[in-house]
């Protein structure tokens, strides 16, 4: 399973912003985002969840609820 945890780097440990479990072990891959960069990565991906969430072809689904 893949999922995004934001994180902040405190005393040189990576510290989770939300209350996880993680198991002990597991793998974890971290990027690092520049400050002046993660307003743009952010607003960057909105047009492309925009065009798969904001869609008339998922109106159908709806009506089966």
């Amino acid at each position: 399973m893949l999922k995004t945890l934001w994180t902040t780097v405190r005393q040189g440990k990576i510290e989770l912003l939300e209350s996880e479990e993680l198991p002990e072990g597991v793998r974890v891959l971290v990027t690092v985002l520049p400050d002046d960069e993660t307003e743009f990565w952010q607003t960057a991906s909105q047009p492309s969840l925009d065009a798969v969430w904001d869609n008339t072809e998922d109106d159908v689904y709806a009506e089966l609820l």
